[in-house]
């Protein structure tokens, strides 16, 4: 299969993008802190715990303590590759996936998402896969962690200005974003200072591009070279 389109059906366009909605950056000082405190609600053991169980009940704030403690975690390495990402591809590069290929794609991504469990990429395979195996139940638990990632996502910004940037903490999670906001690339990726600005193809909306904090990415990249 050449390629697998996002599956917005699914999520059904979260915000026109001529609408406007709360959003307020990430204190990422203040998340640490609050991760680590065990008596808490935001403990990062737990949040992560009622992620992967899928929790529909976890809070907006909880939401957002996951994907931005996340980068306060050891394991946390934006631009490492997942040693299944190659067998992935060789499947995903057929024109037409048979039954034993969508187990695959299944099997495959959740090893990746072992190693990074934020993988928007990973998901959406799985999401395309499961709606074709008809496993309804733990198709309804993907899309239950996909809206927990996008939803934090949603509320640190809206991208139009450096100030009211998204913050991301993978840089493939701002592709993810501009599909679901109904943008296609324009093909320009430029770096200012901790900002991605991605152009953004002719829309409706007028929009000639986004921003992107890309703090932690960096910060990562700095720790990586020092080492």
């Amino acid at each position: 299969m050449k390629k697998i389109i996002l599956i917005t059906f699914i999520l059904i366009s979260y915000f026109s993008y001529s609408q406007d909605w709360d959003f307020e950056k990430p204190n990422y000082k203040k998340i640490e802190k609050n991760i680590k405190n065990k008596k808490s609600n935001l403990f990062y053991k737990s949040l992560m715990n009622r992620f992967q169980n899928a929790d529909s009940t976890m809070t907006l704030e909880e939401k957002r303590h996951l994907y931005y403690g996340y980068t306060f975690d050891k394991n946390y390495s934006p631009y490492s590759r997942s040693n299944y990402g190659d067998s992935l591809r060789v499947v995903l590069e057929k024109e037409k996936l048979d039954s034993l290929d969508l187990i695959k794609v299944v099997d495959f991504t959740d090893k990746m998402l072992l190693d990074n469990p934020f993988d928007l990429n990973a998901i959406n395979y799985q999401l395309y896969s499961l709606e074709q195996m008809g496993n309804k139940t733990t198709l309804n638990k993907k899309v239950t962690q996909f809206r927990t990632i996008i939803d934090a996502l949603m509320s640190s910004g809206n991208g139009k200005s450096k100030k009211e940037a998204f913050y991301v903490i993978y840089t493939s999670h701002e592709y993810v974003l501009l599909n679901i906001l109904g943008f296609q690339f324009g093909g320009t990726q430029s770096l200012i200072d901790h900002y991605d600005y991605l152009t953004l193809a002719e829309n409706e909306a007028k929009m000639e591009g986004l921003y992107f904090d890309v703090s932690p990415c960096l910060n990562s990249m700095s720790k990586m070279f020092k080492e």
